[in-house]
C-alpha cells in the first residue's frame, strides 16, 4: 500500500484564487484587505516566512505591511506599534513573527493583538473560534479524513501547533492524546493513531514502523537534513509504504499555513466592510 498525497500546494492554490477573486470584489467597494507582519531580530528562516508572507499578500491582491526591528528592540517599541495597528482601521490582520529575542515575553505580546485582528489564533479568545482557518484542519477536511470519534495521536505540545490542534480536534469529537519529548514508549501511541499529527521539530523522528495501517499523517515539522535538503518530522519514504494519506514535506502544510492566514486576513476585512454597510442602511 502506498499512501494517498494530500497536496497543500495544489489545495494552496485553489484557496488563493478563491482569495484573490475575494479580495478585488473587496476593493470594488473600497476596502484593501491589509495583513501587518512584524518581526524581530536575524533569524534567517523567520526572515523566509514573513518574505513569503508578504508576497503571498501581494498576489492576492492584498496590501501587506512589514516592520523590522533589532534583535535588542526594546520591547515596549512593539507594543506601541502593535497599539497602533490594532487602532488602524485599514489594517485587518496583524501577526508577530515568532520566535522572539529571549528578552520578550511572547504570551504577551500575542495577547496584546486584538482579537479581531489575531489571524495567527493565537490570542487567548480565539482559541478554536479560527477552526476553518487553521492549515491542519483545512487539510484534514479537504481528504475527507473521518473525524468523529477518531483516535487522534499528536507528537509535540508546542503552544503554536500541539496544543491548539488538540483543542480543535477535540472540539470535532476525536480522542486525542498529546506525546511529548518525555514520553515513554512513543511508538505504542502513535501505533494506535487513526490520524497522527508530527509536530516536535526533530528530522525524520517518525518512521514507518511507528505507523498505524491506513493512518493519516499530517507532518508539521520543517527540517534539514545532513544534505541541507528541507523535510519533515516523518520518514517520509518509510511512512507512505504505511499510511493511508500523508502530507509532504514540502509541499504539504507549508503552503496552506500562508494560505489560511491570508484567509483569515480576508475574513476580517469583510467582517468590516459588513460592518459599514450595515452602518450606511441604518
Amino acid at each position: 500500500m502506498t499512501a494517498r498525497i494530500i497536496d497543500g500546494t495544489a489545495l494552496s492554490a485553489e484557496i488563493r484564487g478563491q482569495l484573490a477573486e475575494r479580495a478585488a470584489a473587496l476593493k470594488n467597494n473600497g476596502i484593501t484587505p491589509c495583513l501587518a507582519a512584524i518581526l524581530v531580530g536575524e533569524d534567517p528562516a523567520s526572515a523566509v516566512y514573513v518574505r513569503n508572507k508578504v508576497a503571498a499578500c501581494e498576489k492576492a491582491g492584498m496590501r501587506s505591511i512589514k516592520d523590522v526591528y533589532a534583535p535588542d528592540v526594546d520591547p515596549a517599541v512593539v507594543f506601541a506599534r502593535i497599539a497602533e495597528l490594532n487602532a488602524d482601521p485599514t489594517v485587518h490582520g496583524i501577526l508577530v513573527q515568532l520566535p522572539l529575542p529571549k528578552h520578550f515575553d511572547s504570551a504577551a505580546v500575542l495577547e496584546s493583538i486584538s482579537p479581531e485582528k489575531d489571524v495567527d489564533g493565537f490570542h487567548a479568545e480565539n482559541v478554536g473560534a479560527l477552526m476553518q482557518g487553521n492549515p491542519r484542519m483545512k487539510m484534514l477536511e479537504s481528504a475527507n479524513v473521518p473525524l468523529k470519534g477518531a483516535e487522534v495521536v499528536i507528537v509535540g505540545r508546542s503552544n503554536i501547533v500541539g496544543k491548539p490542534m488538540a483543542m480543535l480536534l477535540l472540539a470535532r469529537s476525536c480522542t486525542v492524546t498529546i506525546c511529548h519529548s518525555q514520553s515513554k514508549d512513543l511508538a505504542f501511541h502513535t501505533r494506535r493513531a487513526d490520524i497522527l499529527v508530527a509536530a516536535v521539530g526533530r528530522a525524520k523522528m517518525i518512521t514507518g514502523d511507528m505507523i498505524k495501517p491506513g493512518a493519516t499523517v499530517i507532518d508539521v515539522g520543517i527540517n534539514r537534513n545532513s544534505e541541507g535538503k528541507l523535510c519533515g518530522d516523518v520518514d517520509f519514504d518509510s511512512a507512505r509504504e504505511v499510511a493511508g494519506a500523508i502530507t509532504p514535506v514540502p509541499g504539504g502544510v507549508g503552503p496552506m499555513t500562508i494560505t489560511m492566514l491570508l484567509a483569515n486576513t480576508l475574513e476580517s476585512a469583510e467582517r468590516v466592510a459588513a460592518g459599514v454597510a450595515k452602518g450606511v442602511a441604518k
